[in-house]
């Protein structure tokens, strides 16, 4: 099987390739490693190469010491190939159309007996949607739930960053080749998730992280995910992209719903009402996944004891959707100069959070 398996990292590091033209080549031949052994005209005649891929098939051939050079370098550099031949293989794959045929992996793959939850949405999220994104991903993951995401700015990697705070188990499938980590600024929190949980490529080393390759990283989020999270989302989200790749697989679909006037949250509300599972709090996607926990978990309630007369008066007029000043002020009826006070005394006591230009809204 190594012999095989030397094959197949070759054919993983051919740019103009990917598992489903390996899948073709492999179902005219007796083994992947064979497929070395064929010009590229032949491919061209079959129809399966166009004949500029046919000609720079035939430089590819000539790189065959090469990949296998890398190839026996992997593992000194903390790197598993694993492939369609292995037995660690995730079982969620299993049956997947367009399934990929090889991963690199740093750290772990999710483990197939336990529940796994995609968390995705927009990159430029809002400070709301970072914070339920966050919440959800802290709060399931200390239940058990494993957290698949793409370690995207914005909502992806909020919910892996509240997994890690939830000491869970978390997971990033990236867009670009295993060694390198995009975008930059979530380095640590790469590192962070190598050492809990792992990181998966599809792609080469050195890949880099070009737009054609998200949408179609997009489906191994999905394929290792029992179910989808999705925080915000506009209305041409590239996250209904891994939805509607979810939904040919077979999974379960969440969404959190936001305002109708909001822009940010229009794909959200148009999953909800084509039959998207709403979730209003974690406690929604524990019953559904049938985990017991301990508490029932909302979104809606903390506990105020301790608070004063007046501080539990102004936190009942505070959302979760950030409020502005002024309306809090005409709401709760207090002075502006107190209501300031106190909501500086709700922030300090870890019960409101001040997201600028003067408006407020319940911390999670």
């Amino acid at each position: 099987m190594e012999r095989e398996k030397e094959a197949l990292y070759w054919l993983s590091r051919i740019p103009f390739l990917g598992s489903v033209t390996v899948g073709r080549m492999r179902s005219c031949t007796e083994s992947y490693e064979e497929i070395y052994n064929i010009e590229g005209k032949t491919w061209e005649a079959r129809g399966i190469l166009s004949p500029d891929k046919a000609r720079r098939m035939e430089t590819e051939r000539g790189k065959i010491k090469e990949a296998l050079e890398e190839y026996h370098s992997l593992a000194g550099r903390g790197i598993r190939f694993i492939t369609i031949l292995d037995q660690d293989y995730p079982e969620r794959f299993q049956g997947l159309e367009g399934r990929p045929l090889w991963l690199s992996v740093r750290g772990r793959l999710p483990d197939s007996h336990r529940p796994a939850l995609a968390i995705i949405g927009s990159r430029s999220a809002t400070r709301y949607g970072m914070e339920i994104a966050e919440c959800f991903g802290r709060e399931l993951a200390k239940e058990g739930i494993q957290i698949v995401s793409g370690l995207a700015a914005g909502i992806d990697g909020a919910g892996q960053k509240g997994a890690l705070e939830g000491g869970g188990d978390t997971y990033g499938v990236l867009g670009c080749g295993i060694n390198i980590c995009y975008p930059r600024e979530h380095y640590q929190l790469y590192e962070e998730i190598v050492r809990s949980g792992g990181m998966i490529s599809e792609y080469r080393l050195g890949e880099p992280p070009v737009a054609r390759n998200f949408p179609v990283r997009n489906r191994i989020i999905s394929g290792l995910s029992d179910g989808i999270l999705v925080v915000e989302a506009r209305e041409k989200s590239g996250s209904l992209i891994t939805v509607e790749q979810g939904l040919n697989q077979g999974k379960d679909i969440f969404a959190v719903p936001g305002r109708i006037t909001d822009p940010g949250s229009a794909g959200c509300n148009q999953l909800i009402q084509n039959g998207a599972y709403p979730v209003n709090s974690p406690g929604d996607i524990l019953e559904y996944f049938g985990i017991r926990f301990q508490k029932k978990l909302s979104l809606h309630e903390k506990n105020e004891k301790g608070l004063a007369k007046k501080e539990k008066m102004v936190y009942s007029f505070i959302d979760l959707h950030p409020k502005h000043l002024e309306d809090i002020v005409s709401e709760c009826g207090l002075p502006l100069s107190e209501c300031m006070m106190i909501l500086l005394d709700l922030e300090l006591k870890g019960f409101v959070t001040s997201f600028g230009g003067n408006y407020y809204g319940r911390k999670l």
